[in-house]
């Protein structure tokens, strides 16, 4: 194999295969990454162009009370735990306007699976009301709400099935999902980092589902932990899989960006933060594979996002170079990753972020959810189109 010809079948938007993709994560010398960094660089620009966007957005993270115990988790508490928090209903309005007041056109939501959130002995009541409350007041804001496990963790709860509580909270105004709890779509590492967590089927389903529903979902990985090469790069071929099957069955919805959670263990539980022995993301490796997802996913996943909490600016502005064409949001707060010990901060200005765009020379673009500029659409590649 010939790393040239694999840069090109990527560029000329050909599928590369798993056995190309670990190829492409086993060169390590210097001019070797240039070449696969160049290539990244070459078709984030012919897909995107020089426009780098970013969203206006808060995160609202309701309780960190949580039944499940990650092994790379600081943010989940027990209920009565000193730390442990569950937001109600005017804390989340008082945060939720102070993010319109400052421009805001998103709210991501996501909490701990927590076994007392039920009105009237229901969990998905509890969810409906959370989000029917928000969105009456605050119609304009859209609403990215709930992982894949949080629908599992509702529909475990009520007995239902994941369409019911997928239909009821699109119904009640959620606009999209997180495609987190996603981690690493291999049922053996997920058994060491997150045995309590729903599996890979489970996961892929609820976003199929999403999907075919018409909810919109991202997706992440969390990585620089125990997964190796080709575990990485088989989470990357599931994903495009799926996406190839939303193009396929001409689905309302699919995914809309890929984000690389690197691993921050300085303040992780000690079981796998001393099997990782790192405290702090290792970005060389980031950056390696994230110009290696770009280049796998290619013309399925278009949107491309460095996490500038877990690198720093410095670094996801660095991994614009590297294949990004999306700088994230401004997220005003932050606690699941800050609580484990990342030093990227939990607030981005809009201008610390169109000030790192321009400093790469590419035209900062504010963006919606689901990737249009605002008020007009964001170019005929916005969403992955087939």
């Amino acid at each position: 194999m010939k790393l040239a010809q694999v840069l090109e079948k990527a560029i000329a938007l050909e599928d590369l295969t798993v056995a190309e993709g670990i190829f492409l994560l086993a060169q390590t010398q210097p001019s070797e990454l240039e070449e696969i960094r160049s290539a990244a660089d070459q078709l984030r620009k012919k897909l995107c162009g020089d426009r780098v966007s970013y969203v206006v957005n808060r995160n609202l993270n309701f309780t960190n009370i949580c039944e499940q115990h990650c092994h790379f988790c600081a943010f989940r508490r027990d209920e009565g735990d000193e730390g442990a928090f569950w937001l109600d209903n005017a804390q989340l309005h008082e945060k939720a306007a102070d993010a319109l007041a400052r421009g805001a056109t998103e709210l991501c939501m996501q909490g701990g699976l927590n076994p007392g959130a039920k009105i009237n002995g229901r969990s998905l009541d509890y969810y409906l009301d959370l989000v029917q409350s928000l969105k009456s007041a605050f119609p304009s804001l859209h609403i990215h709400a709930f992982s894949p496990q949080e629908i599992e963790f509702i529909a475990r709860q009520d007995g239902i099935s994941f369409a019911e509580v997928i239909i009821a909270l699109k119904d009640a105004g959620v606009g999209s999902l997180p495609g987190t709890a996603a981690e690493v779509l291999d049922d053996q590492i997920r058994r060491q980092i997150c045995p309590e967590k729903l599996n890979t089927a489970t996961w892929l389903e609820i976003v199929s589902t999403a999907h075919r529903l018409g909810l919109h979902t991202t997706s992440t990985m969390l990585c620089g932990h125990l997964e190796t090469p080709r575990q990485q790069i088989e989470h990357f071929d599931q994903l495009r899989s799926l996406q190839q099957k939303a193009i396929e069955n001409d689905y309302p919805a699919r995914i809309t960006e890929f984000i690389l959670l690197p691993f921050v263990g300085q303040d992780a539980p000690a079981v796998l933060r001393k099997k990782v022995g790192r405290d702090q993301p290792d970005l060389a490796k980031t950056l390696h594979l994230t110009a290696v997802s770009r280049l796998f996913f290619g013309q399925w996943i278009f949107n491309h996002q460095p996490s500038w909490v877990k690198l720093g600016l410095s670094g996801a502005t660095e991994a614009l170079l590297w294949g990004c064409n999306d700088l994230g949001g401004t997220l005003m707060e932050e606690h699941i990753t800050s609580m484990a010990g990342a030093q990227g901060g939990t607030c981005l200005t809009v201008a610390e972020l169109r000030g790192a765009i321009a400093s790469l020379g590419r035209i900062p673009v504010e963006r919606n959810t689901l990737y249009e500029k605002l008020n007009s659409p964001f170019g005929s590649t916005a969403l992955m189109i087939s």
